[in-house]
């Protein structure tokens, strides 16, 4: 009732008691031989002055009027709470006054094991005597002593065991092998060391007793050494790197500098600063018999730098050896022109296709697929390779598949992994890729999960991602083109010729219409001779982009029948997981309806722009474009070579050829314009021995020609003599 409730007040409002401070303080023994033992203080302090903490005592043997009316009540529940927490201060809600209490060795020793935390959980905060030392601590040392030899690779060697011990030390200084004696004998939670009382947990002691832990092997021994830390008994402890640990893992992160090497004499190339850095880089965790990941971005010359490398490589006897370089056979052609361009003196051998072999294989080159590495590795174990190089590696992210199986049974001096997508979906996938570089360094996949993975992609802790970070930057070289001081000096547009294979479709269907053409040619004149090689470039340059587009088919298997489509994905792939954005073009309308489907059965968002397409269609797809709703815009050559500013875009990809390079340079400049703020890496895709191969060598060898053919387009073509037509259609390198 109202009268009532005004009476007695609203439970709701009448002051709530705060809870009374309770700090527990614990004496030092007195005297040299502990004639007293250990005192545990019950202490307080008044509700309006907080810190100033005195002995409960006063509230019963003297008038204390601050601590106010039921400062003896309160303080008692206070000490109620506390012995919840801790049993052993029960006793004193026993006694007249709560104040004292004597504490055995076993109740010291429960303290320093772990009472103290559960007391400060529930609010009671613990004070120790300062002539009390509590500065015994311990890290874990890994390595002996020596210095780092030259059989580095011994690294990999399970049987290859490194010492693994505790190091006690006191205030920082590490103890004699006498006071770890003292500590590893102490029947009690003190012993007199170094002129004072030194606190010691069962913990500390228990490490003196028996500091050594179970053996590393070398390669764990330098994971735990990069990291700083390891985890022992569920509690993470200071890791102290000694002997050729310690000093291989300054190498590994650059602390101690190793030779600082110059660009190979006979590299047909410069190098700019930061891939020459990027070649230090290299040598340094090849020379270590170490592997290493290099993770730039497209476009800033990996290429350069492992034949670089290799280069280097070959003038010491330690580490020379064939390199084999295994990548998508789409990349084929890249490598063997970017290896005869900047080390000419050099053999290149591929080893794809019938026919293939790798007899007398004692230096230079080999270059083959995954697909025919998988098929040949027992062929492949056999031979001493120097360096064993993983172009794409985001291939073997699998661990599981055959391919990233078979790859880890090749042996090789040293291991380098080629990408530009490290990690594309999940951590396992650097796993992956560093497992086969640096075999061991992360453990297996399963205690990886556990260890780093579910930590950073589960949980999303900081303490594990920047653990990890530390772990695997020495072997992680990522550089971006928009880093700072990346290549200050790389032009704001590169242009680079993508050479690609033909599939077994496409060879076929090549050759039966250069055969079955050239023989109506041949017997033809005048005009209908000319419309005979027209059709007849035509149908070559259909038959190089997709069968599909030759023959006419609007459904169908896409997949495996085209080298430039597998190109493409792999391009695709890299541009996309670096959060770019792309343009396509093609000269054929039909070629860009077979990619947008293609793209679409991906599942890579992507728009279609031809001359069909409506002129309101045709801005919003540009607006779309330009604010970053569609990564991928497939163009028609003519509809979209010029009046579009797509500056969107950092990455331009040619499917095909057209004759005249200004038309492509026209449609390149949709992206490359001013209000571009990024540089522009420019892709023309070239069917390897074939026409387009062809065309192309005749812009940059034979001007006469190249500037007819840039004039008259196809026309020029059509007037070659049928000896100059059947070598400019000739399949060459088919195989």
């Amino acid at each position: 009732m109202p009268g009532r409730a005004d009476a007695n007040g609203d439970a709701s409002s009448r002051p709530k008691r705060k809870v009374v401070p309770i700090r527990l303080r614990v004496g030092a023994p007195e005297g040299l031989y502990r004639i007293r033992p250990f005192e545990l203080v019950v202490r307080t302090h008044p509700p309006d002055r907080p810190g100033e903490f005195d002995d409960v005592a006063v509230l019963w043997t003297r008038d204390k009027d601050e601590f106010g009316s039921r400062g003896r009540i309160d303080t008692t529940m206070g000490v109620g709470m506390a012995a919840a927490a801790w049993a052993p201060l029960r006793s004193l809600l026993e006694a007249d006054i709560p104040d004292r209490l004597e504490l055995r060795d076993e109740e010291v020793l429960d303290l320093l094991d772990g009472a103290a935390e559960r007391l400060e959980s529930s609010g009671v905060s613990l004070e120790w005597d300062p002539d009390l030392d509590r500065s015994l601590g311990g890290k874990v040392v890994v390595g002996s002593s020596g210095r780092l030899s030259q059989s580095v690779p011994d690294v990999f060697d399970q049987n290859a065991l490194q010492g693994f011990s505790w190091q006690l030390s006191l205030g920082g200084v590490p103890l004699s092998g006498e006071e770890m004696a003292l500590v590893a004998d102490a029947d009690g939670p003190i012993i007199r060391l170094r002129e004072k009382w030194v606190l010691v947990p069962r913990v500390m002691a228990e490490r003196a007793r028996n500091p050594d832990l179970k053996p590393l092997t070398a390669i764990d021994a330098l994971s735990v050494a990069l990291t700083g830390s390891t985890v022992v008994d569920g509690q993470r402890v200071e890791v102290e790197a000694k002997g050729w640990v310690a000093q291989l893992r300054e190498q590994v992160t650059g602390e101690e500098s190793l030779d600082q090497i110059d660009p190979p004499e006979d590299l047909n190339a410069t190098l700019r600063e930061y891939q020459v850095e990027g070649l230090r880089w290299l040598h340094r965790m090849t020379s270590l018999g170490l592997g290493g990941c290099l993770a730039d971005d497209m476009g800033l010359g990996k290429t350069v730098m492992l034949i670089s490398l290799h280069l280097h490589r070959r003038l010491n006897p330690q580490t020379a050896g064939p390199t084999l370089v295994v990548c998508p056979a789409s990349l084929l052609g890249n490598w063997e022109r970017e290896i005869n361009r900047f080390a000419p003196t050099e053999s290149v051998r591929r080893y794809h296709g019938p026919n293939r072999s790798l007899d007398q294989i004692t230096s230079g080159f080999v270059l083959t697929t995954y697909g025919t590495m998988r098929l040949d590795a027992e062929l492949f174990e056999a031979v001493p390779w120097g360096l064993l190089v993983a172009d794409e590696a985001q291939h073997v992210k699998n661990p599981r598949s055959a391919g990233a199986k078979a790859l880890r049974t090749i042996p090789a001096r040293s291991r380098v992994a080629l990408t530009g997508t490290p990690v594309e979906n999940n951590l396992s996938e650097l796993w992956a890729i560093l497992d086969w570089t640096t075999p061991g360094l992360l453990g297996t996949l399963g205690s990886f999960r556990k260890k780093w993975a579910d930590p950073i992609e589960i949980e999303a802790s900081e303490s594990a991602t920047r653990l990890l970070n530390r772990l695997v930057r020495p072997f992680l070289l990522r550089r971006r083109k928009s880093d700072p001081g990346i290549a200050p000096e790389l032009p704001p547009k590169t242009i680079t010729d993508q050479p690609v294979g033909l599939s077994p479709e496409q060879v076929k269907l090549y050759e039966a219409a250069v055969r079955e053409n050239m023989l109506q040619i041949r017997t033809a004149d005048g005009i209908n001779r000319r419309g005979l090689v027209l059709k007849l470039l035509t149908s070559l340059k259909q038959i190089c982009n997709h069968p599909a587009q030759y023959l006419g088919e609007e459904g169908g298997k896409l997949d495996e029948r085209s080298g430039k489509l597998e190109l493409l994905d792999e391009l695709l792939d890299t541009i996309l997981s670096e959060e770019s954005s792309v343009l396509v073009f093609t000269q054929y309308v039909a070629m860009a309806k077979l990619l947008a489907r293609h793209l679409d059965e991906r599942g890579i968002a992507a728009m279609l722009l031809h001359g069909g397409t409506a002129v309101r269609q045709r801005e919003r797809m540009v607006e779309r474009f330009q604010e970053g709703e569609v990564p991928v815009f497939l163009l028609s050559l003519k509809a979209a070579g010029t009046g579009l500013n797509l500056t969107r875009a950092d990455h331009v990809i040619h499917f095909d050829r057209w004759w005249n390079p200004a038309v492509e340079e026209q449609a390149t400049d949709r992206a490359h314009r001013i209000g571009q703020q990024n540089s522009v890496q420019v892709h023309r895709l070239i069917a390897e021995g074939t026409i387009e191969d062809r065309i192309a060598s005749i812009h940059e060898t034979k001007r006469e020609l190249a500037d007819a053919i840039v004039s008259t387009g196809e026309a020029a073509l059509t007037e070659l003599s049928n000896e100059d037509l059947a070598e400019l259609v000739e399949l060459r390198n088919a195989g």
